[in-house]
């Protein structure tokens, strides 16, 4: 692996465990036993080296989703299977990562945001359009209305305002997040599937 891509590698696993505030450039380097000048060489400072972090988690996020895109066997499906690789990703990262890309690396930010509301808002936006023509949710749902909303959701949950950390488990509110969104849009026939899923207890064997 070559230097640039170790130094993000760690960086990422580092940031998404302990925060970005909280990991200098000694943490990267003493971690990977570099010298924080070789971690220079390769990016002219921290802002750079987290956006090359944000660059690989997108880059994570888009082949999961891909993914799952391509092995669900329905709307529903799908949804069961990011719920599970939320689920995985709540359970590595802390909570304040998002907070500290926000308040101290608005470059990452933006580039994390633009993500956020134009490919992740399209695969919510297909997967809804995709249930109504299967039959599992209903006609009559607004498509944009409901995507804006899931989309949303899905990062509320590391919004301490809302959800005091270690007040709630990360897992139960996605849960409760996602049986309550999947429930009130679907219909007779996509309740019997959810229940299905449900009943199985269903896991994604994806990676």
């Amino acid at each position: 692996m070559e230097t640039q891509e170790r130094i993000v590698h760690k960086a990422h696993e580092l940031f998404m465990r302990f925060g970005i505030r909280s990991v200098s450039m000694d943490d990267v380097a003493n971690h990977l036993g570099i010298s924080k000048k070789t971690i220079y060489h390769c990016f002219i400072d921290k802002d750079a080296l987290v956006e090359g972090v944000i660059d690989r988690e997108i880059c994570i996020n888009q082949s999961e989703c891909d993914i799952h895109k391509t092995k669900s066997e329905n709307a529903i499906h799908e949804m069961f299977l990011a719920m599970e690789m939320v689920l995985e990703m709540v359970g590595k990262v802390n909570p304040a990562v998002i907070y500290d890309l926000e308040k101290y690396h608005p470059k990452a930010f933006k580039k994390h945001a633009d993500f956020k509301n134009n490919f992740l808002y399209n695969i919510i936006r297909e997967n809804l359009e995709w249930g109504k023509k299967e039959g599992y949710y209903r006609e009559e749902i607004n498509t944009e209305i409901l995507s804006r909303l899931r989309l949303a959701s899905m990062f509320m949950i590391f919004n301490k305002e809302f959800f005091p950390h270690g007040k709630y488990s990360l897992t139960d509110i996605v849960k409760e997040m996602t049986d309550n969104f999947l429930f009130g849009m679907t219909t007779t026939k996509g309740l019997k599937m959810i229940l299905k899923y449900k009943q199985s207890k269903f896991k994604t064997t994806s990676v």
